[in-house]
């Protein structure tokens, strides 16, 4: 037979289990918050190192097309011109992935 004491000693248990699962539920939720941040905010770092990418190969173009043709008119049709072999290219790469 259950002592008062005893009842009392269970009830301040069944308490603090009921706390620690809840302070539990708690951590659970905010861990799943940071994972869901940290997805995030990796394709945000994804999508800039892709720009990052971008704009070093218009710059390289930029000086390959400065370094080939000596005439303001021939440097603008050539930059053009590889610009849209580069799309071409970005194009036929993006399908290869899908």
């Amino acid at each position: 037979m259950s002592t008062g004491r005893e009842l009392e000693q269970m009830a301040i248990l069944e308490k603090r289990v009921t706390q620690l699962i809840a302070s539990y539920h708690e951590v659970r939720e905010s861990l799943d918050q940071a994972r869901y941040i940290i997805h995030n905010l990796q394709a945000v770092i994804d999508a800039k190192d892709e720009e990052i990418k971008n704009f070093q190969n218009r710059d390289n173009i930029s000086k390959i097309v400065n370094t080939i043709a000596a005439e303001p008119a021939n440097s603008t049709e050539l930059k053009l011109k590889i610009n849209e072999y580069i799309r071409e290219i970005d194009k036929c790469i993006a399908y290869l992935r899908d």
